[in-house]
């Protein structure tokens, strides 16, 4: 079945070294895509370079599904490679084939994950200081992961742009953290 629905999609691979771009900010895509190895964020960028990671793509998610179904759409975002990666191009499935309902549950699930892990991030933008950000962040990570003891997927420079917050200041405040005996 899935060899029938990457040929109904017109599903091709292609390779991306780290730091080039899979989508840019300001251009249109008719297609989505899917990670096969290596990792993407997904940014959000204001013209003076100011960044904002939405989110971490690995081997397996998707990216760009609302924009491929939305004719036309310019992207808000930016797809940028984080690790050597491939990735294989998704087409919109120009008829009703027999996979075509199967499909659109698993994207219609795929959205909704996603949706979820927006919340999830305004959730923690939303909180007015550094260290409650912080601290909303790690504690859903640990909920997460189960464990008091875990990794996170980003360097200290993609987890202050995925929050929010200065780089500086968020350091300062881990230290603060790690006195107190919290981290």
């Amino acid at each position: 079945e899935i060899l029938s629905v990457l040929h109904c999609m017109g599903a091709f691979v292609s390779d991306k070294e780290k730091d080039s771009y899979l989508l840019r900010a300001g251009d249109t895509t008719s297609t989505m895509g899917l990670l096969l190895s290596g990792s993407a964020i997904v940014i959000q960028e204001d013209v003076w370079g100011h960044r904002n990671i939405m989110a971490q793509i690995l081997p397996g998610q998707t990216f760009a599904e609302p924009f491929a179904a939305s004719n036309g759409t310019a992207l808000n975002i930016s797809v940028v490679v984080t690790k050597d990666c491939s990735h294989r191009i998704l087409g919109v499935c120009p008829s009703a084939c027999e996979h075509h309902t199967h499909l659109i549950q698993n994207l219609i699930s795929v959205l909704a994950k996603k949706l979820l892990l927006f919340n999830e991030k305004i959730t923690h933008m939303s909180k007015r200081t550094t260290k409650e950000k912080l601290l909303s962040y790690l504690s859903a990570e640990a909920q997460r992961q189960g464990s008091l003891s875990f990794d996170i997927p980003y360097d200290r420079q993609q987890l202050a742009d995925y929050l929010c917050v200065e780089r500086a200041a968020m350091s300062a405040e881990l230290s603060r953290l790690q006195k107190q005996g919290l981290l």
